[in-house]
């Protein structure tokens, strides 16, 4: 099952609420099944039987929109936590020019980075030359969960989306953890839809692949991980609780663009494009940052 976070483009529906996609469809939840929480956090914390009716809500067609007709969120618009995991491919840490890491390295990416699956993310006014791309796997967490053994991980996997960890390579170099060039406003475009577990089956036989402008710069598949996303839940575990709706980023392969000679770092007008197989694809287009005092 593929569940979105959308809006009708009518003013008079505007409200974000979820939907089930199917195919070029999407059931409006709210219409189908109305006795469902309407947000995304709060379906997955209601648990498997929310889920399961979810997935059986009728799609007749007063509850049946077409994609054209919607805009669709971030899947998981307000997660309480988005951790990602750095240098996790071993192509990607050879094109680094770094060891190969003995231990996960984990980082933050703050809340307010999360960004729609089509929506332009900022060129930061702070920082006009070094902003790139990384095309990521990303999952949702659907159980709080503490001391999970990686056999078992998969228990408290929701679901499964794909996600560009956009990075400020200057502001990410100047201090020795990468928090700061992680979290810029806009720089977590994840989407286009939570895709459920049971349908992506084995998360470690994905292709991925991210084209910049139509260039292709990221090719390769999620069996490269170096720690997989069992193994990941496992380790940040044994620290802390992971609760409903966090978002994990699992790494990225080679073929970034501060790497590249020339370089492939992002200009104003880029469009990025990152798909991953069975989750769809995200596309978002470099814009200048509105530079406002906000009080």
């Amino acid at each position: 099952m593929k569940l979105a976070t959308f809006r009708e483009k009518t003013p008079e529906n505007s409200r974000f609420r979820v939907g089930r996609v199917d195919g070029d469809h999407l059931v409006d939840l709210a219409a189908a099944a109305p006795s469902l929480p309407q947000n995304m956090l709060s379906l997955l914390e209601a648990g498997d039987s929310a889920l399961q009716e979810a997935a059986r809500a009728d799609g007749s067609s007063q509850a049946r929109l077409h994609l054209d007709d919607v805009v669709l969120g971030p899947p998981v618009p307000n997660p309480g936590k988005i951790l990602a995991i750095g240098l996790n491919y071993a192509d990607h840490v050879k094109e680094t020019g770094r060891d190969l890491p003995k231990h996960q390295i984990w980082f933050n990416k703050q809340r307010n980075c999360v960004n729609g699956p089509f929506d332009p993310f900022n060129l930061p006014s702070v920082s006009t030359d070094f902003l790139d791309y990384e095309g990521e796997l990303c999952y949702v967490i659907g159980r709080r969960c503490k001391h999970v053994p990686a056999a078992r991980a998969h228990e408290v996997i929701a679901g499964f989306c794909v996600g560009n960890d956009v990075s400020v390579r200057d502001w990410q170099r100047r201090v020795p953890t990468m928090q700061i060039g992680k979290s810029f406003d806009t720089h977590g475009p994840i989407g286009p839809w939570l895709t459920t577990s049971d349908e992506v089956g084995d998360p470690h036989t994905l292709d991925i692949k991210t084209w910049v402008n139509g260039e292709l710069r990221q090719d390769s598949n999620t069996r490269h991980m170096i720690f997989n996303c069992f193994q990941q839940i496992e380790h940040l575990t044994q620290v802390f609780t992971l609760d409903v709706g966090d978002i994990i980023f699992t790494g990225t392969p080679d073929g970034v663009g501060h790497a590249m000679t020339p370089s492939g770092l992002l200009k104003l007008g880029d469009v990025v494009r990152i798909e991953i197989e069975k989750l769809g694809a995200i596309e978002n287009q470099v814009v200048a940052e509105k530079v406002e005092t906000v009080m």
